[in-house]
């Protein structure tokens, strides 16, 4: 029973540590192919300074909280860890393609290539902001092979975090392509693949 534990905590790690992994160094090695290929037509919008308190809170609540008082929601049968390791693989590819498809125009504050125009193939016709939804999706998966737990705490607090960087890159897309973008946003969903989109959800 003990060497059944010691396998499936080897695997948890290895499932974490080999798809975070593989994300930062796509992100690094991204980073410097399109180091020369950067647009110099670029619209900034402003940073939320919530989403840094926010984060250290996160981590804060993790750490103060701990496992105790969320022990009651800590799952770690086999089968929850099955769906997690699913879904962290998954989200880390999702995560991986919508970085490629992104190219250059990716940037880690809100900022808009104008002369690249807007992205709307490929993952992006699946969700409005793709990496978003594969990197949540990671912490999901990552939240699952833990058994939930505390882990919950840092998924709310993610969700928090994107939420209020989403409408930041949104406000700045509408004023950069006001027409594009709201067409794009009436019919592809923000986050969650397959989700019904305003318009769909408005349809008698």
């Amino acid at each position: 029973m003990r060497y059944a534990a010691g396998a499936m905590d080897l695997l948890v790690l290895g499932a974490n540590v080999t798809c975070w992994g593989v994300i930062v160094v796509v992100w690094i090695a991204a980073a410097v192919r399109e180091a020369g290929t950067r647009s110099t037509v670029r619209v900034r919008g402003s940073t939320e300074i919530g989403m840094v308190v926010l984060a250290v809170a996160a981590v804060a609540a993790i750490l103060l909280v701990g496992p105790s008082i969320l022990a009651p929601f800590t799952l770690e049968a086999p089968w929850v860890q099955m769906i997690g390791a699913g879904v962290l693989v998954g989200s880390t590819l999702f995560a991986i393609w919508a970085r490629l498809a992104l190219g250059p125009s990716w940037s880690i504050g809100p900022q808009v290539a104008t002369d690249r125009g807007l992205r709307t193939d490929g993952p992006y016709a699946i969700t409005r902001h793709p990496i978003y939804t594969g990197l949540l999706g990671m912490l999901l998966g990552s939240a699952l092979l833990g058994g939930l737990g505390q882990w919950i705490v840092l998924v709310a607090a993610a969700l928090v975090v994107t939420e209020l960087k989403i409408r930041s890159e949104e406000r700045l897309l509408l004023a950069t392509f006001p027409d594009a973008y709201l067409a794009y946003r009436e019919r592809v969903p923000r986050l969650i693949p397959g989700w019904p989109a305003p318009s769909a959800r408005r349809r008698p």
